[in-house]
């Protein structure tokens, strides 16, 4: 099948209904209270208005959940049962595919290339993945002594409430969601204020699967009203979120204030990129430097956004960047050959020129980008950013900006670059770029980051766990052990 042209988006664009209520036990539900715009920041239009919750919704979406937890079947179910129903829904991800894209790209200004091709994609696959691993996880019998049986089970544990960012609103949401109904949980999802539209058509399909009402509930609303009200309420017991780190903080203090509820936090990231003189491929490490921090706009909690590069190469490598950041194309997100589509907003945007007009007085020097582009579609757009010259005590290299704007920093020795890596508050994620294994090893070991890429970056599928260390959060995403945040252990011990 022809692939979609520029045209044939923009004219599914136009034709496009996206939904505007929540999705509560089962239903839209229109809300009583004030309808709210959605702006999409490849032009600034308003895409529709959407019914803003608060504690109320909230309330009804924790007691449907809660409903279906205690009373409904889907905890009951056989895991391979709900394993069906997740593929069912998987399946039909797919066959909406072009939709959920359009909604993504409308929502956020992601290029509608990398909504279809990289986050639909992630979120049928987790979908997936989670559907065939449910009914092939196992108890525990320890050995005890003759007389007695110990039996060890995970079990669902209980209503789980995700709050979920504007930058991958459905891999997150998917992240999120996919492992706790596996489990046998049920959900109620916050999205971003910035993108519900996608994670609204997302419950609708959830409904058509067959998941029972009250199983995932669809709360729009701002982070300081629903997502507080989500993070207080003694009717949820486990609370997962991505986000900053500064909100982060707000969901513990929720936690205490309330239930203690376990929180699990995926939170901001100051990534370094380390390379090292014997890199395999110095082209391809100053390609992927470009394409890790240039893509998605930057909007990314793992971008490499402080690239840490060995003195007798710098020149090389930041010359080989600054070219490729000059090379990308910045335009509309509905047009597939675009590679940098809008920011997420004019607030965002805003935030992001903050950053960069403190690099300039704190005296980094600006290679390439730096300014708003494409003023006249009315859209949230920036160049490709480039500073040199950064040093470690500047906010450039210190504070997550979240848009395309990358460091550069420079070292002597390997213990130096190992100090200028980890001299962050955050320890999400890490690069390096060697040819010698030893090295690769004892590098990977020092650095504090839960992942670690050597002569890649953003690599992996979902048998890998991900998350962070110290600000950057706790638990993991992905893989079999997002389980653990959706599951208790109960001890049975029966005497003979």
């Amino acid at each position: 099948m022809t692939a979609p042209t520029h045209d044939d988006w923009l004219q599914r664009a136009k034709t496009f209904t996206p939904p505007t209520a929540h999705h509560i036990d089962g239903t839209d539900e229109p809300g009583p209270g004030a309808a709210v715009p959605v702006l999409s920041p490849r032009d600034g239009r308003t895409l529709t208005e959407v019914a803003d919750g608060g504690p109320a919704e909230i309330d009804a979406a924790v007691t449907a959940a809660r409903r279906a937890f205690d009373h409904g079947p889907w905890p009951r179910l056989a895991p391979a049962e709900r394993g069906r129903v997740l593929l069912r829904l998987a399946d039909l991800i797919e066959t909406h595919r072009t939709e959920l894209a359009l909604a993504v790209t409308l929502e956020t200004g992601k290029p509608i290339t990398d909504a279809h091709d990289i986050e639909l994609r992630a979120l049928i696959g987790t979908v997936r993945w989670y559907g065939q691993l449910s009914d092939k996880l196992t108890d525990e019998s320890p050995h005890t002594a003759p007389d007695a049986l110990a039996l060890v089970t995970r079990e669902p544990a209980g209503v789980v409430g995700a709050v979920v960012p504007w930058n991958f609103p459905l891999t997150l949401a998917g992240w999120k969601i996919a492992p706790a109904l596996a489990a046998g949980c049920t959900a109620v999802l916050k999205p971003s204020e910035n993108s519900p539209l996608s994670a609204l058509l997302l419950a609708r399909l959830a409904r058509e699967a067959g998941l029972p009402p009250g199983v995932l509930n669809v709360v729009n609303g701002t982070g300081p009203v629903a997502g507080r009200a989500l993070g207080l309420h003694p009717g949820v017991d486990v609370l997962a979120f991505t986000g900053s780190t500064a909100v982060g903080r707000h969901f513990l203090r929720y936690a205490a204030d309330s239930n203690l509820k376990r929180v699990w936090l995926e939170l901001g990231g100051k990534s370094p990129n380390i390379v090292l003189p014997d890199a395999p491929d110095l082209d391809r490490a100053a390609a992927t430097a470009a394409w890790g921090i240039f893509f998605n706009q930057g909007e990314m909690c793992t971008a490499p956004s402080r690239l840490l590069v060995h003195t007798s190469i710098a020149d090389r490598i930041t010359e080989a960047v600054v070219r490729r950041a000059r090379a990308l194309r910045v335009g509309d997100p509905l047009d597939p050959a675009t590679e940098m589509g809008a920011l997420v907003g004019e607030a965002h945007l805003a935030r992001v020129q903050d950053h960069i007009a403190t690099g300039h007085a704190e005296g980094a020097r600006l290679l390439t980008g730096g300014s708003r582009t494409l003023i006249a579609t009315g859209g949230s757009y920036l160049e490709p950013t480039v500073f040199d010259a950064v040093t470690p005590a500047m906010r450039l290299a210190r504070e997550e900006i979240f848009g395309p704007v990358l460091s550069v920093l420079t070292f002597d020795d390997l213990d130096e670059a190992v100090r200028l890596a980890n001299a962050t508050e955050y320890g999400l994620a890490a690069g390096l770029w060697t040819a010698d294994l030893s090295t690769a090893h004892r590098v990977s070991r020092a650095l504090r980051a839960g992942t670690v890429w050597v002569n890649c970056y953003e690599e992996g599928d979902l048998t890998v766990p991900f998350g962070g260390m110290k600000q950057s959060g706790n638990g993991r995403d992905k893989s079999a052990h997002a389980l653990e945040k959706y599951t208790e252990l109960k001890t049975t011990w029966i005497q003979l």
